[in-house]
């Protein structure tokens, strides 16, 4: 059954490196289903482990369904970066009742989708990584491989907490200034010392995994005037300033006014420091763009694109934005808008 007699189903995927959202829609715009469940990303989780995430969802959505119902599905996941890893993606759903001909791409589209409806734009991710897309109103796009450190990548919520850890076992050894960071960082992981922290980790007694969650320890100690704290923030304003003029400059749309898209668990914190540094880094090299926090779920940017390959009305993406406007819709159960 569909929301509407004569409406088709659709299914939109988002899968992050945190969470996954898939929802189940009609043409006409209902959201009939929306699951969530635990990160997806086949760069972080690898390949067969991010498609048995993304099945056990969209077979609790569908919820008994006969998945050849479904008139477009499309997936947007982070860490499908290359064409070769989302050729791989693709060859590894095929299989399962629901994915031929599904849409496959990088979750950059998505969060593109959810913030403009412009055609000369740029997106800029950043959530446990860090990614930025730029497009044109003549198709041009400016893609970047994202595969951390080896591709020139910093500044995602791994990155970050990462360097708390960083300075504050420096602080703590006398390697490099004293910050608010080594107690911050002590309270945030239980643990006596930075120095017992890092032997426990190398040794196995914690498990080996991102440091993205203390993220926003980092954010506190800036807001405080810790100027270890602080240094950090602005390195990360200028890359995201970086990948903004890597975008504008590639596509000749520097003196154009464009908007740029920020978006991810970071960009939705609104940090104080962190916001003016990309709005001063944007007055200099893209001068004419926009800076817009993108709050609406990535999610909602899926299932708009997924509605645009049903070729759905405008009311239809209307009630659909409505119904995946904000994370507190989120309920597992169907959703009404409002």
């Amino acid at each position: 059954m569909t929301g509407e007699e004569g409406a088709r189903l659709v299914l939109a995927v988002d899968g992050g490196g945190s969470k996954t959202d898939v929802v189940l829609l009609d043409t006409a715009g209902e959201v009939l289903a929306w699951e969530r469940g635990s990160g997806s990303s086949p760069q972080i989780d690898g390949l067969d482990p991010s498609v048995r995430v993304i099945d056990d969802l969209v077979r609790r959505a569908l919820d008994g369904r006969d998945p050849r119902d479904l008139d477009v599905v499309g997936l947007y996941l982070s860490g499908l970066d290359l064409a070769e890893e989302i050729e791989a993606f693709r060859a590894a759903i095929a299989p399962l009742p629901w994915a031929p001909g599904a849409i496959v791409e990088n979750d950059l589209h998505a969060l593109l989708r959810a913030g403009t409806d412009a055609r000369d734009a740029v997106a800029v991710i950043c959530g446990t990584g860090m990614n930025a897309i730029g497009v044109r109103a003549d198709g041009a796009q400016v893609r970047f491989p994202a595969l951390g450190p080896l591709s020139g990548d910093w500044g995602g919520g791994a990155e970050l907490g990462d360097a708390v850890v960083w300075h504050a076992a420096r602080a703590e050894d006398g390697r490099g200034p004293q910050t608010a960071l080594v107690e911050l960082l002590l309270t945030a992981v239980s643990a006596p010392t930075v120095a017992a922290l890092i032997e426990d980790v190398h040794l196995g007694r914690r498990p080996a995994q991102s440091f993205a969650s203390l993220a926003p320890v980092l954010f506190e100690a800036a807001a405080a005037g810790d100027e270890v704290a602080r240094s950090v923030v602005r390195r990360q304003a200028d890359e995201v300033v970086a990948f903004v003029r890597a975008c504008v400059t590639r596509l000749g749309l520097r003196d154009v006014e464009i908007p740029v898209l920020f978006g991810g668990g970071v960009a939705r914190g609104r940090d104080p420091l962190l916001l003016s540094g990309i709005r001063a880094g944007l007055a200099e090299h893209a001068p004419a763009a926009r800076l817009e926090i993108v709050d609406a779920p990535p999610v909602l940017g899926a299932a708009l694109l997924v509605l645009d390959a049903a070729d759905a009305g405008p009311d239809a993406k209307e009630h659909a934005r409505r119904a995946l406007s904000s994370d507190l819709r989120h309920t597992g159960a169907p959703v009404t808008a409002a």
